[in-house]
């Protein structure tokens, strides 16, 4: 048994684990990955060579920690997504789960709102947009139509931003969605007790409690287990062979 701390809410648990995001884009979903020789960065390129995803551990005040950016296509323009590097994991992880969920982007529209509306997260005074009920994170949608941006911020009143993402205006909502709905997700957040970060923690609740070793070992090739599976579901939909021909009976 090894002790675990469980942290809410999920967007003061701090950064984690960055191969919980770059292990399954290169082992599930076929992302190549580069290197720029003596430095940390990481550099993943989707297969179709439209999609990047750049990690730079520099300034962990930079905004563009995480960048993720994909370019123009036929039929959307192109878009970039950045998080600052206190941004759990988690939460960049479902933006990049839904990126490469094999079964493609909704059918219907979806209001990166309504899964925070659904959380009781309600308009702050003074701002724009959504807070949660501790008045920590905000999500907001500012600018015109053609220059707009998704802002999502995490900051304690006195304190200094503890992070941000910004996401352009062409971003799919579909991703930002995926994003809201990991925010919203009321489920704390594991982390080493070392790790538990020093910010805001008269605004955290932190259950330290005692987990079977291979939860922790193997939480990340559990991960990739499940994704790897949906895709073979996925692969299994598109190749089944058509059922056979109704023809006449005599």
């Amino acid at each position: 048994m090894v002790e675990q701390a469980f942290i809410a809410p999920r967007s003061l648990a701090g950064m984690g684990d960055p191969g919980w995001i770059a292990q399954p884009l290169h082992r599930v979903a076929g992302w190549s990955h580069g290197h720029e020789p003596l430095t940390p960065r990481v550099l993943l390129t989707s297969p179709d060579q439209l999609t990047h995803l750049r990690l730079a551990p520099d300034d962990p005040d930079d905004p563009d920690w995480w960048t993720i950016r994909q370019a123009r296509t036929a039929d959307h323009p192109a878009w970039a997504a950045t998080f600052q590097s206190r941004t759990p994991v988690e939460i960049i992880a479902a933006f990049a789960d839904a990126l490469t969920d094999p079964s493609g982007p909704p059918t219907t529209a979806i209001d990166p709102f309504t899964a925070l509306q659904d959380a009781g997260w309600e308009p702050p005074r003074h701002f724009g947009g959504l807070a949660d009920p501790n008045g920590i994170t905000r999500v907001e949608r500012v600018g015109n139509p053609g220059s707009d941006l998704w802002h999502i911020e995490t900051a304690v009143i006195r304190d200094p931003t503890i992070w941000r993402a910004v996401f352009t205006g062409t971003t799919p909502l579909h991703l930002i969605a995926a994003v809201t709905q990991a925010l919203s997700d009321p489920a704390p957040i594991r982390r080493d007790p070392g790790r538990i970060p020093g910010w805001a923690r008269d605004r955290m609740t932190v259950d330290t409690r005692h987990v079977p070793a291979t939860d922790v070992a193997f939480a990340l090739e559990r991960r990739i287990s499940a994704l790897a599976e949906r895709h073979r579901r996925v692969a299994d939909v598109v190749t089944a062979p058509p059922g056979p021909a109704r023809g006449r009976t005599r």
